[in-house]
């Protein structure tokens, strides 16, 4: 059995694999189903409701929690839209609004055993249980809020590389169009990078959430098409989930240029897009850098942020990625940084620099708790 080198150090690959797929699946499964037993165990000790109330609240929860796997499932696909549109947005807002109670009953447990909380608080109580739902209303308002807010950052690229007058991108990634993010969202994003007047637009991935139908129907790829600049992306893993072939499709009818391990040419850069790492079967980016002019500025789109070593290694000068959400709520950025080199932000490893997004878009339901959505203005210039 061979060896691979992950992060500098050697390790088996099927080992490696094997925890891989049993860490999804606790995550994807055992986790979210212990959380919603531990969740209907509380609120049926703390509401203060008759056990016919407290049977139906408890109901109430498990169909909004049942409806996460009906999109999953793609079942939403044959529903009404307007039903497809709820039933997205219920479900995945429920597994948000599951992580806080989650939280929130932990820490009163935590306190109740060091003898801080009354026992009384948790069994019930009517004013624990409306302080509760009054705090999670209130992290949730500002979470959506704080989600319509994009935010704009911007980057200044120096190079001794001849770039003439400079090269103003502008850099999306994880657009995540689909039953929440809608036409009309699109357009205003839209707007906004048509604001910047870049010179060309680059998009890391994740163009669309989980499936292509929304896109279709509301014919978002007329709306890709009013961006005032050359357009150049790649795909991310949701390209993947939703249908490669039709994803190929949708980039040609917004007229996306689709980098997918191949190089494009723009003025004095060399854009290097690699396939997503979903595609087991994509070249290393050793093979893709081989036709590469090296005295043009190397621009790298990769979705995925993995071994950041290899775009050193390679004399990239930049690379843009995206994925990561900076894990979309509080506490899961601590695992996304915990996870990756570069969780958000720019980075820098010898002579490269590197930008990963939090997004413009996101996944499920739209709320951003401690992190942001964001668009990224950088300008290519020579200087030191």
């Amino acid at each position: 059995m061979g060896m691979a080198c992950r992060n500098g150090k050697p390790y088996c690959g099927f080992t490696y694999m094997k925890i891989y797929k049993d860490m999804w699946f606790v995550i994807f499964f055992v986790l979210p189903f212990a959380g919603l037993a531990y969740t209907l165990w509380h609120v049926w000790c703390v509401l203060p409701f008759a056990f016919a109330w407290k049977c139906a609240v408890v109901a109430a929860c498990v169909v909004a929690f049942s409806a996460l796997f009906l999109n999953f499932s793609h079942a939403i696909d044959a529903m009404p839209m307007w039903l497809a549109r709820a039933c997205y947005e219920t479900g995945n807002s429920a597994i948000f609004v599951m992580l806080y109670a989650v939280l929130a009953f932990l820490l009163l447990d935590v306190g109740r055993l060091v003898r801080v909380v009354p026992r009384a608080w948790l069994y019930h109580n009517g004013i624990t249980a409306a302080v509760m739902a009054v705090l999670l209303v209130a992290v949730f308002t500002y979470g959506y809020a704080n989600y319509m807010d994009k935010r704009r950052h911007a980057v200044d690229l120096p190079t001794a590389k001849a770039v003439g007058g400079g090269v103003k991108m502008v850099l999306v990634s994880d657009l995540h169009l689909g039953y929440h993010n809608g036409r009309k969202e699109l357009a205003r994003w839209v707007n906004m990078v048509n604001t910047e007047r870049p010179d060309v637009v680059l998009i890391a991935g994740d163009i669309v959430d989980g499936s292509f139908r929304p896109l279709r129907e509301e014919g978002m790829a007329s709306e890709m098409r009013r961006i005032e600049a050359p357009v150049y992306a790649v795909f991310g893993n949701h390209e993947y989930y939703s249908g490669a072939d039709e994803a190929v499709r949708f980039y040609r009818e917004a007229g996306i240029t689709l980098l997918r391990d191949s190089v494009a040419t723009v003025g004095g850069m060399a854009i290097v897009g690699r396939d997503d790492r979903s595609n087991p079967h994509r070249k290393s980016l050793g093979a893709l850098m081989r036709g590469v002019d090296r005295t043009k500025y190397v621009v790298l789109l990769d979705h995925q942020p993995y071994h950041l070593e290899q775009a050193e290694r390679a004399s990239v000068d930049f690379q843009f990625s995206g994925h990561t959400h900076h894990g979309q709520l509080w506490p899961i950025s601590w695992i996304t940084e915990a996870v990756y080199e570069d969780a958000y932000g720019p980075w820098q490893r010898g002579l490269t620099r590197y930008y990963v997004s939090s997004g413009m878009g996101i996944w499920g339901a739209k709320f951003r708790v401690g992190t942001c959505s964001e668009y990224v203005v950088a300008t290519v210039r020579q200087g030191s």
